[in-house]
């Protein structure tokens, strides 16, 4: 009996000790660890979220204290602990970094920007103040005959709107005679900067700071003497007589134009003038016209067993996701008799959401096409390459659109810019353009599409504000359209002397397909797109 008892004992020691030596190869789940919502006191806009880039960016009011931004209140994914107690005032000037842990540890970054509107003017300066707000210099133009010892300031701001005093008072002086003079900017109780007030006497009566030719039109910039008449004047290239421009936009001694209907590859001159004094001519020639190739959606086939939006042995300008949606042998995208009114042609594109099936797992697809090519399938997700090669910049994009808007009843994955999308909202239809410099060395594509975007990264998704982006228009459709719908979408620029490299144009019955999320019953056909001038 005793040497039962003690070959029991011996054997639960061993098991004791096996299990001591056994690891515990179970891995903790993968939580993403996020910031859902994000308040302060002082913003100027809600702060913008990133879940992805695990950012989170403030825009303040100009008279915020960016030192001592009030965080009122940070909500996180349950069960996230925070390196950062939150709520609490935090100097923002330079990045917060926040890690979240709870098995895992994910860091985010707290930003903020803010930006103080500033301005000096003084009367009869010669075009745009200059402004260095990091050194506190101002600088300002004025005829050769102006009279230094009785400069007349006529308006400033060079702190925040309603808390900053100055000293002495900027419209108590007027002698630049012999030297610059200085003003003490105070606020926020504690600071304080010392503006230094530059007044130049330049020969510089009137001059051109830029003259950009487009298609069919010219941008005009000029500087001029504030208070004398300002404008502009063209004519086609060995015409005589000029041209006033009208619709003059004057700032000051800054005034600017834009010359419209003008033609293509065409020699114009332009003079600016200031009184009696005028620039030099100046000599530009109008860009050409890019004709959208295949904007009709007339040319179709069928290679591979793929329905391709172009002709069979052309040059393919257009993509869609039927490379991808193939595999699941269903088509998205593809030509029908259902056509516009009043059109010579025979087909539209038809774009159908669809959920197709591979391997007996089904995935949302949205109906689509656009500039660029299917790049190829990363499992069950999709790379897309948008981009055509273009130097265009049109004003705006014509077209024909009929829509019909069904009920989201795919929901993969919910879009971080519309967190309380649900099943059951109405799906959102899209048409955008855009033109810009993106590089396939940046942005992961070739020279003939540049952007890659990866529908399972959304670090990748095409970003309208990128700073690639010179001019962009988008359109989202949020009901069905009684029956076919004419529209011009304006491009709306961040600058008219940037040529770009490349235009993307995208329309799609499922906004966010990227996402896998859109209605099974969303259609869209589009018709006869061309590009305005």
């Amino acid at each position: 009996m005793n040497r039962i008892i003690r070959a029991f004992a011996v054997g639960v020691v061993l098991l004791l000790a096996a299990m001591g030596c056994i690891r515990n190869d179970i891995p903790y789940p993968v939580i993403k660890l996020d910031i859902l919502t994000f308040e302060a006191d002082g913003l100027l806009s809600p702060a913008a979220i990133d879940n992805t880039a695990h950012t989170v960016k403030l825009t303040l009011e100009e008279t915020t204290d960016i030192r001592k931004v009030n965080v009122t209140s940070v909500t996180m994914t349950e069960g996230a602990k925070s390196s950062v107690s939150f709520p609490g005032r935090f100097d923002l000037r330079h990045p917060l970094y926040v890690e979240l842990s709870k098995y895992q540890t994910f860091e985010w970054i707290i930003s903020a920007e803010q930006n103080i509107e500033r301005y000096f003017t003084v009367d009869g300066q010669i075009g745009e103040s200059v402004i260095d707000d990091e050194h506190h210099i101002v600088t300002v133009n004025v005829p050769l005959d102006h009279d230094m010892a009785n400069v007349q300031i006529t308006s400033y701001k060079l702190g925040p709107k309603d808390i900053s005093t100055y000293t002495p008072d900027p419209l108590t002086i007027t002698d630049f005679h012999e030297s610059v003079r200085q003003v003490l900017v105070s606020y926020h109780d504690d600071v304080e900067e010392l503006w230094t007030l530059n007044i130049v006497p330049t020969d510089v009566e009137v001059e051109f700071a830029s003259v950009d030719a487009w298609a069919k039109r010219i941008w005009l910039y000029g500087n001029g003497r504030s208070g004398t008449d300002l404008g502009f004047n063209y004519r086609k290239a060995g015409d005589e007589e000029w041209i006033k421009v009208n619709d003059l936009v004057v700032d000051g001694g800054r005034f600017s134009a834009c010359i419209q209907g003008l033609e293509p590859l065409t020699t114009y001159e332009v003079i600016a003038y200031s009184g009696e004094n005028v620039t030099p001519v100046v000599t530009v020639t109008t860009e050409d016209t890019f004709v959208l190739p295949n904007g009709g959606f007339e040319e179709w086939a069928t290679i591979g067993g793929i329905v391709c939006p172009y002709a069979e042995g052309s040059a393919p300008f257009w993509g869609s996701g039927n490379d991808g949606a193939a595999m699941a042998s269903t088509t998205l995208t593809e030509p029908s008799a259902d056509i516009r009114p009043g059109s010579e042609g025979s087909y539209s594109a038809s774009l159908q959401s669809k959920k197709a099936a591979v391997m007996g797992i089904g995935k949302f697809a949205a109906g689509n096409i656009f500039l660029g090519e299917f790049g190829g399938l990363v499992g069950l997700d999709g790379l897309v390459n948008f981009g055509r090669p273009s130097t265009a910049r049109p004003v705006a994009l014509h077209g024909w659109v009929k829509y019909n808007c069904g009920t989201i009843d795919e929901l993969s994955r919910v879009p971080s810019a519309r967190p309380e999308l649900k099943i059951g909202d109405k799906d959102e239809g899209q048409i955008m353009i855009a033109v810009g410099n993106w590089t396939a060395e940046e942005y992961g594509g070739s020279a003939e599409c540049p952007v890659v975007v990866n529908t399972k990264d959304e670090s990748t998704y095409f970003d309208k504000s990128g700073k690639n982006v010179i001019g962009v228009g988008e359109m989202i459709l949020t009901e069905s359209t009684d029956g076919w719908v004419e529209f011009t979408l304006p491009l709306e620029y961040t600058t008219t002397s940037e040529v770009p490299t490349h235009m993307i144009i995208v329309c799609t019955g499922s906004r966010f397909g990227d996402y896998f999320t859109g209605s099974t019953h969303s259609l869209m056909l589009v018709d006869d797109l061309e590009l305005v001038y």
